[in-house]
C-alpha cells in the first residue's frame, strides 16, 4: 500500500455526485461526471500516443477547465504534471521542458507560434495537444485537445503499471541560478498535506489499494461537499494549484475567470453569480486593486457569499485585510506561509474580531526555525534562523542532488524542507519573517533572480557591468531595479536597457528602473556590495 492518488480520490467524488458542478469558466459548466469522462478520454489518448509510465506532461496553459482536466488525466494514467510559466520566453521554455524530460505538451492556441519554434529543439516531445482559444487554427503537427478528450474508454483509465501514491508530480519553481527547478512531490504526500487544514480529514492509511472507490472520500463528500472557489492567481503557480486541489478533494468546484489579466470587475461579478465561498490570491498585488474597486463603488457588487480569502507567496498587509473586511464583515483573511517546497509552515487569520500583524505567522506543529549551525531557535531568544517544516515534504529537486541536500537537511534524525526565508521566533511562539537569505526578488509572487537579469543586461553594448536589486513596491512587494555601469561617453535611454532584457527574458523579469553610474566598484575578488547598491537604488527611485 502506497497511499493516496488524486485520480482515485476524485473518481470516488464523481461516483457519489456525478451531476454536481466541478468546473465553471464563464458560461461553460462541467459536472463531476463530465470531468471524469473527459479526463478518462484524455488519459487514454496520452497512453495510446506512447507516453511512458511517469512520463512528464507540460501544462502550457492559462487558467481554465483544461488545466484541471489534464491534471486529472495525468493522475489517472500515472503521468507527471509539469507546470509551465506562460510568461517564459523561448529559451526558458526549452530549458524547462528539456530538464523535465517532457514527452507531451498541452498548450493554448495563443502559444502556437512559440511552440512551433521549439519543436525541432525538443525531439523527445512526441505529442502536442492544442487547446482552442479562438486565436489560431490547430497546426497540422498537433492534435485538437477536444478530440483527445473524446477518446472512447470502457471506464476508469489506468496505465499498464497501475496507479500509486508514489506517483510523482513536478512543480517547477525558480532556482538560485535563475533556472527553474522541479520540486518532486509524491501524490500521497501532496494530497495529505493539502488536506491537513480541513476540518474533516482523510485517513493517513486509506483502506483501499489506490484504485476503485474510497469509502472515506464518499462519506466526507456525502456529508458536506466542498465550496465553489476561484483561483484568481495562476494555476501554474503553487498557490493556485495547491488550493484548487484542496477544493476538489473536498468535492467542491473550481471557477476560473475568462480574463487572462487580473480583472477585478469580472472577479466580483463571478463571486456574486456563482455564490463563491473562497478566493485564492497572491498578497497585496491582488488585494489592493480589489479594495480600491470596492472603495470606489461599494454598492456595485454583492460579495456577501465570500467566506474566506487565502493568500500565499507575497506580503499581504494588515491594512488591506482590514479594508476588505469592512466590505464583508463575515470574511476571513487567511495568510498562509509556505512555498512550492514547503507547504503549511505557518498561517495567520484575520477577522473583524482581530487582525494579524503583517509578516507575522503562527508556526504549525511540524515547523521550526533553524540556525545556520543546525539548532532550533527558541521563542524569545532573538536568534535568527531559516524557517523549515518537517513531515510530508517533497523528495527533492528533479535531477539536482546538490540543491536537494541543501534545501532538505536532516537535523536530529528529522528531515526538514528549508526553502530559505529567515525569521525570528517571538516569545509567544509566532514568527516574524525577515526575508530571503539570498538576493532573490519577489515581485507580485514571481521570483526574479538578479544574476540572470544581470547577465542579460551585460550583453547590451552600452553596459560594462550591472547589478539588479529589489526595491519596495506598495502593491507588488518589490519591483526590479538595475544599476548599470556604462562606458565613458555612452548615452542610452532607460527604455533601451529594459527592452533589451525583455528580448532575452520574460517581461516580468525586466527592470522597471535603470540607473546608470561610471563603475560598480567590485572588490578584487569580483564580489559586489548588494547592500550598498540596494540602498542607492531605493534612495534614487523613492
Amino acid at each position: 500500500m502506497t497511499g493516496w492518488n488524486f485520480a482515485s480520490a476524485w473518481e470516488s467524488i464523481a461516483k457519489v455526485q456525478p451531476d454536481a458542478l466541478a468546473l465553471a469558466h464563464g458560461d461553460l459548466e462541467r459536472s463531476w461526471g463530465e470531468l471524469d469522462t473527459r479526463a478518462n478520454g484524455l488519459a487514454r489518448f496520452l497512453l495510446d500516443a506512447g507516453c511512458d509510465h511517469q512520463a512528464s506532461v507540460a501544462f502550457y496553459l492559462y487558467n481554465g477547465p483544461e488545466y484541471i482536466e489534464t491534471f486529472f488525466a495525468c493522475a489517472k494514467a500515472s503521468l507527471v504534471h509539469v507546470n509551465t510559466n506562460y510568461r517564459y520566453g523561448a529559451e526558458e521554455l526549452a530549458y524547462l521542458w528539456d530538464n523535465a524530460e517532457a514527452q507531451a505538451v498541452v498548450f493554448h492556441g495563443s502559444f502556437t507560434d512559440i511552440v512551433a519554434e521549439l519543436r525541432s529543439r525538443l525531439p523527445q516531445i512526441h505529442t502536442y495537444l492544442w487547446v482552442d482559444d479562438g486565436s489560431a487554427p490547430c497546426p497540422d503537427w498537433a492534435v485538437d485537445y477536444a478530440v483527445a478528450c473524446d477518446t472512447p474508454t470502457g471506464g476508469p483509465v489506468e496505465g499498464p503499471e497501475g496507479r500509486s501514491g508514489d506517483d510523482l508530480l513536478l512543480l517547477y519553481t525558480g532556482g538560485t541560478t535563475g533556472m527553474p527547478k522541479g520540486v518532486m512531490w509524491r501524490q500521497d504526500d501532496l494530497l495529505m498535506v493539502t488536506d491537513a487544514k480541513n476540518k474533516v480529514r482523510l485517513p493517513v492509511d486509506p483502506d483501499y489499494e489506490g484504485g476503485g472507490t474510497s469509502p472515506a472520500v464518499i462519506a466526507r463528500v456525502t456529508e458536506r461537499a466542498g465550496p465553489p472557489s476561484i483561483p484568481a492567481c495562476p494555476l501554474m503557480h503553487g498557490t493556485g494549484l495547491f488550493n484548487a486541489l484542496t477544493t476538489l478533494t473536498l468535492g467542491g468546484s473550481i471557477v476560473t475567470l475568462t480574463s487572462r489579466r487580473l480583472d477585478i470587475p469580472e472577479m466580483f461579478e463571478t463571486i456574486e453569480r456563482r455564490n463563491v465561498k473562497s478566493v485564492f490570491i497572491v498578497g497585496d498585488a491582488f488585494a489592493r486593486p480589489m479594495l480600491s474597486a470596492l472603495d470606489a463603488e461599494p454598492d456595485r457588487w454583492d460579495i456577501g457569499s465570500l467566506r474566506v480569502m487565502i493568500s500565499s507567496g507575497v506580503m499581504w498587509s494588515s491594512d488591506t485585510k482590514a479594508g476588505l473586511m469592512e466590505h464583508n464583515p463575515r470574511l476571513l483573511c487567511v495568510d498562509t506561509y509556505g512555498s512550492s517546497e514547503a507547504i503549511g509552515i505557518g498561517s495567520s487569520v484575520s477577522s473583524k474580531d482581530g487582525a494579524a500583524k503583517t509578516a507575522s505567522f503562527s508556526l504549525s506543529k511540524s515547523s521550526a526555525v533553524i540556525t545556520e549551525d543546525g539548532r532550533l531557535v527558541q521563542p524569545g531568544s532573538g536568534d535568527i534562523g531559516r524557517v523549515g517544516v518537517a513531515g510530508r515534504v517533497p523528495l527533492g529537486y528533479f535531477k539536482d542532488p546538490e540543491k536537494t541536500a541543501a534545501t532538505f537537511p536532516t537535523i536530529d534524525g528529522v528531515r526538514y524542507s528549508v526553502p530559505g526565508d529567515f525569521a525570528t521566533v517571538e516569545a509567544d511562539g509566532s514568527i516574524t519573517l525577515l526575508g530571503r537569505g539570498s538576493v532573490c526578488i519577489n515581485t507580485g509572487g514571481e521570483k526574479v533572480f538578479p544574476e540572470e537579469v544581470e547577465e542579460a543586461l551585460k550583453e547590451h553594448e552600452a553596459a560594462d557591468d550591472a547589478i539588479v536589486v529589489g526595491v519596495p513596491d506598495e502593491r507588488f512587494g518589490q519591483r526590479v531595479a538595475a544599476v548599470v555601469a556604462v562606458p565613458s561617453g555612452s548615452a542610452v535611454a532607460e527604455s533601451d536597457y529594459i527592452d533589451h532584457v525583455k528580448s532575452k527574458l520574460a517581461a516580468y523579469k525586466a527592470p522597471r528602473h535603470v540607473l546608470t553610474v561610471d563603475s560598480l566598484e567590485r572588490a578584487a575578488n569580483g564580489k559586489i556590495d548588494y547592500k550598498r547598491w540596494t540602498a542607492y537604488a531605493e534612495e534614487k527611485i523613492s
